[in-house]
Order: C-alpha cells, then sequence, then structure tokens
C-alpha cells in the first residue's frame, strides 16, 4: 500500500468518541505523488535582504539575551519559559494540528487562546501558516515544497525564509483548498489584525510583564523573554524542517525523508516524531506514543478533559503495525 493509499484508509469511531483518522479530515496534507518537477535550468536564487538583515538582527539581540541570562530574576526566567511555552503551543497545538491538518476540533474559547498564543510566536499568520503547511506535506522534498529539505540543512532550517519562493511553491499554494480557515472567524480576525497583535503579544507583553509586575529592566525584558525567548521558539520549530528531516530513524516509512527525531520532540514539545507524521498526518498526537516527548498532545488531552477540544483523530494500531512490517527500515521500538 503506498502512502496516499494509506491516508486514505477508513475507519469508524474510538469507544471514548474520539474518531479514528479518515480521509476526510483534509485531503490537503496527502502527498501527490503525481507532482512532477519540470525539467531544465532552475529558477535563479533571489535574496531577500530585509529578511536576511532582520534575521541577522535578531539572532544578534538573541546573543545580547544569552549575556542578559544571568542578570534576569528567577521571576522573569520562569515568565520566560511560560511564553515559550505558550508561544509553542500556538504553533503546534494551534496552526499545526488544530488548522492546517484538522486533527481535531477547538472550542471557540480554546481557537481565541491558540490565535494569541500564534501571534506570540509571530511565525506568519495562521493563515499562511497552514496554507504553507499543506503544500509541504502535499509536495513534500520537492521544488513545490517551501522548505524542500533536499536542498540541504540550511535551507531547510531557515534559507527558505531568506530567498524568493520556488514558483512552483506559489502556484501550489493557490490551488490549495482553503475554504475551511477561509471560514473560520478567528483565523481571519487575526490575519486582518496579524500586525497589531505581533507587536503587543511577541514584544510588548513578554517585555512590560516583568517589568511591570516585579521590577525588572526593561532591557533585560526585552531581550530575554522577548528576543531571546523568540528567537529559541523559531530555531526549535526550524529544526522540524530541517533537522527531522536528515536526521533519525524511519520506522514507519523509509521511502520518505522526515525521520523521528527525540531532540527535535524535546525542543519543539512533542512535533519531532516525524516520519509519523508524514506518515500518519491526520493523527492529533503526531507520534503512536500519547503524552511522551509530546507536551502538546498532553495539553489536547486536557483541553479534551476539559470539554475545550472534541473529535481527536488517531490511527488504528493495526494499521500502524501492518505499516511499519510494510515500509518501516526495522528500527521500530515499541514505546
Amino acid at each position: 500500500m503506498t502512502e496516499t493509499e494509506t491516508r486514505n484508509h477508513q475507519a469508524g469511531k474510538q469507544q471514548n468518541g474520539d474518531a479514528m483518522a479518515e480521509t476526510t479530515s483534509t485531503v490537503e496534507d496527502v502527498f501527490d505523488d503525481t507532482y512532477t518537477e519540470k525539467e531544465g535550468p532552475k529558477p535563479p536564487r533571489m535574496l531577500v535582504w530585509r529578511n536576511i538583515i532582520l534575521m541577522t538582527l535578531l539572532h544578534s539581540a538573541a546573543l545580547y539575551g544569552l549575556v542578559l541570562l544571568p542578570s534576569a530574576s528567577v521571576l522573569t526566567l520562569a515568565w520566560t519559559v511560560v511564553c515559550y511555552l505558550i508561544s509553542a503551543l500556538g504553533v503546534t497545538a494551534g496552526a499545526h494540528r488544530l488548522w492546517s491538518h484538522r486533527s481535531y476540533k477547538a472550542s471557540y474559547p480554546l481557537r481565541i487562546f491558540l490565535a494569541l498564543a500564534n501571534s506570540m510566536a509571530f511565525q506568519n499568520d495562521i493563515y499562511e501558516w497552514a496554507r504553507d503547511h499543506r503544500v509541504h506535506h502535499k509536495y513534500s522534498e520537492t521544488d513545490a515544497d517551501p522548505h524542500n529539505a533536499t536542498r540541504g540543512f540550511f535551507f531547510a532550517h531557515i534559507g527558505w525564509l531568506l530567498v524568493r519562493k520556488h514558483p512552483d511553491v506559489i502556484e501550489k499554494g493557490k490551488k490549495l483548498e482553503l475554504s475551511d480557515l477561509r471560514a473560520d472567524k478567528v483565523v481571519m480576525f487575526q490575519r486582518r489584525h496579524y500586525k497589531l497583535s505581533v507587536v503587543l503579544l511577541c514584544f510588548l507583553v513578554p517585555t512590560l510583564v516583568p517589568w511591570y509586575f516585579w521590577g525588572e529592566s526593561l532591557a533585560v525584558g526585552y531581550f530575554v523573554p522577548g528576543l531571546l525567548r523568540y528567537t529559541v521558539t523559531l530555531n526549535a520549530t526550524w529544526l522540524v524542517n530541517s533537522a527531522a528531516h536528515i536526521w533519525g530513524n524511519r520506522p514507519y516509512d523509509k521511502s520518505i525523508n522526515p525521520r523521528e527525531n527525540p531532540l527535535v520532540a524535546f525542543s519543539a514539545i512533542g512535533e519531532g516524531f516525524h516520519n509519523y507524521h508524514h506518515t500518519f498526518p491526520f493523527d492529533y498526537s503526531t507520534s503512536e506514543f500519547g503524552c511522551k516527548l509530546n507536551l502538546t498532545t498532553a495539553f489536547i488531552d486536557t483541553m479534551c478533559f476539559l470539554g475545550l477540544a472534541t473529535d481527536r483523530k488517531r490511527v488504528l494500531k493495526e494499521t500502524i503495525r501492518a505499516r511499519i512490517q510494510r515500509t518501516g527500515d526495522g528500527s521500530y521500538k515499541s514505546g
């Protein structure tokens, strides 16, 4: 059975009421094996100097944040961790698992929280993030993949943001079915007010809270929970695109690049089980091992317990075992 066929399997319901995975979750994250790259020379690489300068300044500021780290109070360090987790959840539980893959359903209050958290992460608005991510899954490791890892670690990690998109990325992105995103009022409200929300939530709130509530200096507040936290969050997300596509084992499908990478899973709060995720993109946990190295899964489970989320999609154990036997690289270890 091919990757596409596996994603097209039909299933019923679990006893706990959560939905088993179905292709109707979203056909736009299903790998398109009919796509072929255009013959002839590749288009010239066009540098985006604005992004190059901004990323250089950001990472320089993050290094200065490391210098200031010893002078930060314990409360400020704790606040930095809180901001990191909130912004990470805005990407992992929000833009990725909810809006890109529709792997579970979230209530209106939870969607608002995840949208705010996503603005704190400042990694493009939800609509654009989900669109690019669906293109990534549909055309993984081809010219139409925004961060094609076959172009090397640097390109997949940050280089793709420093050059103009390949024409195929733009073309395929325009052809995706995104009506679900356009119909979500929270997504579109965030998109309309994205710049203001980023200024407030990514920069002002992390900076001003420690200054106002426990007298931290504005410099430490800006460079530690502000810019250092933001930079670390960015790089943790980028490692999913780069390291988790290059280093690790492939127990579920040896024919695709994405790997299982525990270090990435830890830094990206659960997103490093990437061979599993690209094999079964509709699984809300992005892993068959539940909450192990997967804080995002624990968060979604907690939201379900509180009645704020429902319909977590999972893959049948029999389907996973069959796939391991059929296409895995033989490195599978249970748990």
